[in-house]
């Protein structure tokens, strides 16, 4: 049986695995990190990563309630424990591939799946921010004998913040370089970049959420082609950006709201595309030329809104997710942002596909060691340790 500790001595080496599923809903990610340290001091090294993708029928069921206002109550519970029995099987079965024994593994850090992201700037008819993430930490501690940190954003809301993107507090403990400007772009399901600067002052740096990252683009295909993703933008490349729906949609009050921001699907989903065609009278576009407006948005979105924090500055740019993937949403960054060096991250020694996954498992080592960074008094972003301890016993 796996003995926990608390604190772990900062100086002892630890053995965390980070778990990400995002809102693609591609599968879990699974990253084996070794830690020294903590804090600025941080040290850590991605020892093993795999990506377990889950079957259809897993998202079917996990679309039932992702991103739905009104779901049937009695079937979120019940994923609630499914999704951790579920994430405890795929990391049982990652340990066994990698033959480590858990008992070596010092603590899991599981994101869990989101299934409603609800800041109160998305809805502003409700009296708090709140976020949901399911796949309990319990099932996932007892099924895989290993102490879980999970529910990371619930702090960061309680503390004043929207939730999301947590990215800020991981990406500065690991990729700050002092006199280096960095800006580390992830284009998930939704895109947000970390600003990192030259300074290495915590409290200036910051994460933001810009906007459809490979929401939008996976929705439309799955709805009218069956396909969880437009391979190498094959379809986008075939069809042509319509101008009418694309400012309709980019005049969307998101874009213009200021840094740190935050949203999810429960905004851009295909309703919302649906009623900017409704609006731009559009509806008529053909598939491919509709993939091709919804490529665009996500590329002038995305360079828009690093241009606005750039200004002259010349920063490097390091790219990860899985629109990094997407060559026409990168083609559109450089033409955007002419002389910028656009990076994949895997140059800063961590694959841009596991950065997330690696990311929660920082979060977990800063609450193990009892580590606080301070991040100054901002809003959106507190200066908090975040994480809640399942133990398996």
């Amino acid at each position: 049986m796996n003995t926990f500790r608390f604190p772990i001595k900062k100086t002892t080496p630890k053995l965390i695995i980070g778990l990400m599923s995002g809102t693609s809903l591609d599968g879990l990610d699974i990253a084996l990190c070794r830690f020294r340290g903590n804090g600025t001091k941080t040290q850590c090294g991605l020892e093993a990563f795999h990506t377990e993708p889950y079957p259809e029928a897993v998202k079917r069921t996990i679309l039932e309630v992702f991103a739905k206002p009104q779901v049937d109550f009695h079937h979120l519970v019940t994923l609630n424990a499914f999704i951790g029995d579920l994430h405890a099987r795929y990391v049982n079965r990652a340990l066994k591939k990698w033959k480590v024994r858990a008992a070596e593994i010092n603590a899991i850090a599981s994101h869990g799946q989101t299934v409603f992201h609800a800041p109160r700037s998305v809805f502003p008819m409700a009296d708090r921010d709140a976020t949901l993430q399911i796949g309990d930490g319990d099932h996932l501690a007892v099924a895989t004998g290993i102490p879980v940190v999970s529910d990371f954003r619930q702090k960061h809301v309680a503390a004043g913040g929207e939730g999301a993107p947590l990215a800020v507090y991981g990406d500065y403990l690991l990729f700050t370089k002092r006199g280096e400007d960095r800006l580390l772009l992830n284009m998930g399901g939704i895109a947000n970049f970390t600003w990192l600067p030259a300074s290495a002052d915590a409290r200036k740096v910051f994460v933001t959420d810009t906007g459809p990252g490979n929401t939008l683009i996976d929705q439309a295909m799955r709805h009218y082609l069956h396909r969880d993703f437009d391979r190498n933008a094959e379809v986008a490349r075939s069809g042509t950006s319509n101008p009418l729906l694309l400012a309709q949609l980019k005049a969307d009050p998101f874009f213009a709201r200021p840094f740190p921001k935050t949203t999810g699907p429960e905004l851009f989903n295909l309703a919302w595309v649906h009623a900017s065609q409704r609006q731009s009278n559009t509806l008529d576009l053909s598939v491919a030329d509709l993939m091709a407006t919804l490529t665009q948005l996500t590329s002038q979105t995305i360079s828009e809104a690093m241009a606005r924090q750039i200004g002259k500055r010349k920063p490097v740019v390091f790219l990860s997710g899985g629109g990094a993937h997407n060559p026409l949403v990168v083609a559109g960054l450089r033409a955007a942002l002419p002389g910028l060096s656009l990076q994949p991250m895997i140059q800063l020694g961590i694959p841009g596909d596991a950065k997330e996954a690696v990311l929660f498992a920082v979060l977990a080592n800063e609450v193990l060691t009892d580590s606080r960074v301070d991040f100054g008094r901002r809003s959106k972003v507190p200066s908090v340790r975040m994480g809640k301890i399942s133990l398996p016993d």
